[in-house]
């Protein structure tokens, strides 16, 4: 049996040579800032010329907080691009939006796993414009996908956080090295 491993790299997510990138979109999956923006301008028109697709067909409202959804990688390195929506951060609704944060991992390890990928790259999901406290988004992720590794995602040779800047890469490691995960070094 695989043990799937979780590493981490501090990089830019649109040059990683995955199977799977997960783009942490907007629910309009037609582009925005940060990830989703550096994922559709770097990937190309036909990302969002599937995306528009998808709008146009069972996605008329756009994509749900929590769930995940494939496209062609245009340009990428990769063969696809999982769209996943992450929570806007409110201490308020905590418990619902925790949960939907880690859906968001959960949906697109079983996209990945059902598309045949056998490597994936995510970013730190609404750990920037939505607000997500960098500890907490790490502690979430990386629990989420080690939880996984005994279900579907230990299809999944490698599970890769790629985080942007030293910050996020350091907040993911010090979760990373608490869960015993630095032994998944390559």
């Amino acid at each position: 049996m695989t043990v799937t491993r979780i590493t981490l790299v501090e990089g830019d997510i649109t040059e990683q040579q995955v199977d799977a990138v997960v783009n942490a979109a907007n629910s309009s999956l037609l582009g925005g800032g940060g990830v989703d923006g550096a994922i559709h301008r770097k990937g190309g028109p036909q990302i969002l010329e599937e995306c528009r697709r998808l709008r146009a067909g069972h996605y008329g409202k756009g994509l749900s907080t929590g769930h995940a959804l494939a496209t062609t990688a245009g340009r990428l390195p990769a063969r696809w691009v999982i769209h996943t929506v992450g929570p806007v951060h409110r201490a308020e609704e905590y418990d619902k939006k925790a949960e939907q944060l880690a859906s968001c991992y959960r949906e697109s390890l079983r996209v990945a796993v059902e598309l045949g990928a056998r490597t994936v790259a995510f970013p730190a999901v609404s750990a920037g414009v939505y607000g997500w406290p960098l500890e907490d988004a790490a502690r979430i992720a990386l629990r989420t996908v080690a939880a996984a590794r005994s279900g579907p995602a230990r299809e999944l040779a490698e599970v890769r956080f790629v985080l942007f800047g030293t910050e996020a890469y350091l907040a993911f490691e010090r979760e990373w090295r608490v869960l015993g995960l630095d032994g998944d070094r390559p």
